[in-house]
């Protein structure tokens, strides 16, 4: 995710960008009011990455007519997090060329780009049950620019399957940690991890987890250092911050 204005800039200076383009991607509005939305057109450029589309609570139609707002002004590629198989059926319906992954519940316009980072987010979960966060994090962190290596199931309920991706977790730029039930992967791998740890507990437990409570308090109280932790269920929070981590 290379920065958006030292590419306009730079551009300028190697002669592949005129001083009128140029200087017309910086005078553009900011943002567009389309009545239902007012879309961030300068988010990539302020970033490095274009406004991502929160599906739930939209309309099919909402969606589109941001996605449409978006590729309008140069940002073809879309992603969109917490979006049903059935809405993203009526996105596609809407003339929209969408991807749509049902585990993850994500939606991704234009395809993925190309890793330009040299090293990788590792993405581990604890449980299968975790999965549905763990890609959400994992395809957000691809749709970022990053390389991505998955370890899922790796929960200290048995502690070898965490040790045997020892090489994984130690070579890793960040670590995005997610797990319900009492959250003690996090921890572990903290403690394994030369890198940032990015915990991430999900609503995966039995009662007395509380819907992903028990997890979070645990991740906050974590003896690791270098733990950080998002809110539950976030991995597309977790992702970014990862992606950040990677392309400083």
């Amino acid at each position: 995710m290379a920065d958006e204005l030292h590419r306009i800039l730079e551009g300028v200076r190697d002669g592949s960008v005129s001083v009128e383009d140029a200087a017309l991607k910086l005078r553009i509005q900011p943002f567009e009011d389309i009545g239902y939305a007012t879309v961030d057109l300068h988010r990539k450029v302020r970033q490095g990455a274009t406004e991502v589309i929160y599906g739930a609570g939209k309309t099919a139609d909402q969606i589109s007519g941001i996605v449409r707002t978006l590729a309008e002004h140069g940002q073809s590629r879309v992603l969109i997090t917490r979006l049903e198989a059935e809405k993203a059926d009526a996105v596609r319906d809407a003339g929209i060329c969408l991807e749509h992954d049902a585990v993850a519940r994500v939606g991704i316009v234009g395809g993925k780009p190309e890793p330009e980072t040299q090293g990788y987010v590792l993405i581990a979960s604890a449980g299968t049950s975790d999965m549905p966060v763990a890609e959400e994090a994992a395809l957000t962190a691809e749709m970022m620019g990053c390389k991505v290596v998955r370890a899922y199931d790796i929960g200290v309920a048995g502690l070898h399957r965490t040790l045997a991706r020892t090489e994984d977790i130690m070579g890793a730029s960040a670590i995005v940690a997610v797990a319900g039930m009492e959250g003690a992967l996090a921890s572990v791998v903290g403690g394994m991890a030369s890198c940032p740890v990015i915990a991430v507990p999900t609503s995966v437990g039995y009662g007395a987890s509380f819907s992903g409570i028990a997890a979070l308090l645990s991740m906050l109280n974590s003896c690791a250092s270098g733990v950080t932790v998002v809110n539950i269920d976030n991995g597309f929070g977790a992702a970014y911050a990862a992606s950040l981590i990677c392309h400083i």
